[in-house]
């Protein structure tokens, strides 16, 4: 057997001392390859948009989130709306700041002042009272807001030539009263409001900011128009629909039509969650249904939209780490200006259902529930505004960070990677 070689050592390596001077060339042209740091945008001089989804007699629950940001000395740049959302846009966009609450108030005391809608507490449980008032305004309407159109041909049924069982004539009259629309065509506020067009199925928002349209009372019924309750509304020889029936939140028409160039902070206020528990009763089925019907998956949509441009936000800082000859191709710089996004800030609000409330919650509009719905967007909202995360002062970050902070102990930030 042969013996075994004792190992050998190789002889130890002297380092290599480099130069300061190539020490210095090489931080230089790293310097050059690597993009410098972005600067700190503070968000609370960001533009501000008060995003509004539909829901009815829920839409109260929004104006109690304004009322919130009012009373901090927040006035949104931007509103848009679409349904019960875009009629509280008006009321806000359509007066002066120190009168929006108030008109806001004025709406709200209107559509929930008749006799069925302000039944004292003390008769009977809530569900009860919420069913008898949802029930007097299928039968009698809401004041200041729709009627029974009181048409004998809704007497044959689907062969009706009506295309609506409710006038709202009443509703064009509190707009009217209630907001000045040369203020909104002022543009004053950025004032977007979202319909269905009926003939070709489309969506399409009227916005204050185009040259080619003035808003009126109709933009916003249109907006409203929710068949088979209300008609179609006419503008400009179309007759649209309510919005919610192509999409029911207005965030991606607001991230379409921002500037990239331009950081933005959006409160988006929805009224209905896509969350829930599983149905025990068929009157549970009817109100889950309209939730998962009308949440425009709400969280899932916000978040699709968010990685979507946060993608394109990190395709961009890729191409920031190309070399300089690359880099600075004109072709290749076009791309990446397309691509970077100033940082964006979404913060979720969502109305949760209170236990006695059913499937009529969007219709019911007595005066307690009214009150209810406002005063827990009024809640939502201040504990928003008063969590740490909100308004950043520092945000280097570009692309868009997500917020639910209205759940203590269960708040939700999604952060670009």
């Amino acid at each position: 057997m042969a013996a075994r070689r004792p190992a050998v050592q190789a002889p130890a390596k002297t380092p290599t001392k480099i130069p300061n001077t190539a020490i210095s060339k090489t931080a230089k042209a790293v310097a050059k390859v690597a993009p410098s740091p972005r600067p700190c945008v503070d968000m609370q001089a960001a533009r501000k948009a008060l995003v509004l989804q539909g829901g009815g007699a829920l839409g109260s629950y929004q104006a109690g989130v304004y009322e919130a940001l009012s009373r901090r000395g927040i006035h949104p740049e931007w509103v848009a709306g679409v349904s019960i959302g875009a009629i509280n846009a008006a009321l806000i966009a359509g007066n002066a700041p120190n009168r929006r609450v108030e008109r806001l108030r004025e709406f709200w005391s209107l559509v929930s002042s008749a006799p069925a809608q302000r039944i004292p507490l003390a008769f009977g449980d809530r569900s009860t009272q919420n069913q008898w008032s949802a029930n007097a305004a299928v039968m009698f309407g809401i004041p200041g807001f729709f009627r029974p159109s009181g048409s004998p041909l809704l007497l044959m049924g689907n062969a009706s030539p009506e295309l609506s069982y409710y006038d709202t004539t009443p509703l064009r009259q509190t707009l009217e009263r209630l907001v000045d629309f040369d203020r909104i065509n002022a543009g004053e506020m950025r004032f977007s409001v979202g319909a269905a067009n009926v003939v070709s199925g489309d969506s399409k928002y009227f916005d204050n900011t185009d040259p080619d349209t003035k808003i009126g009372p109709e933009h916003v019924m249109a907006s409203g128009a929710l068949p088979p309750g209300f008609p179609p509304v006419q503008v400009d020889k179309q007759f649209y629909w309510d919005g919610g029936i192509v999409s029911n939140t207005p965030l991606q028409y607001v991230l379409d039509a921002q500037s990239h160039k331009e950081a933005l902070v959006v409160w988006q206020v929805d009224l209905f969650s896509a969350r829930g528990a599983m149905p025990t009763t068929m009157s549970e089925v009817m109100e889950r249904q309209k939730d998962i019907t009308y949440s425009s998956r709400t969280r899932r949509n916000t978040d699709a939209l968010a990685s979507n441009l946060n993608l394109q936000q990190a395709i961009a800082d890729l191409i920031g780490k190309l070399p300089p000859a690359l880099r600075n191709d004109p072709s290749v710089a076009a791309v990446q200006a397309q691509l970077t996004h100033q940082p964006i800030d979404i913060f979720h609000l969502i109305y949760r259902d209170k236990p006695y409330e059913t499937e009529s919650k969007d219709y019911e509009f007595s005066r307690a529930t009214v009150e209810d719905h406002w005063a827990a967007g009024l809640r939502d909202m201040e504990q928003t505004l008063a969590h740490p995360e909100s308004l950043r002062s520092e945000a280097q970050t570009n692309g868009v960070t997500t917020f639910d902070l209205t759940e203590p102990g269960n708040e939700r930030v999604e952060r670009p990677i």
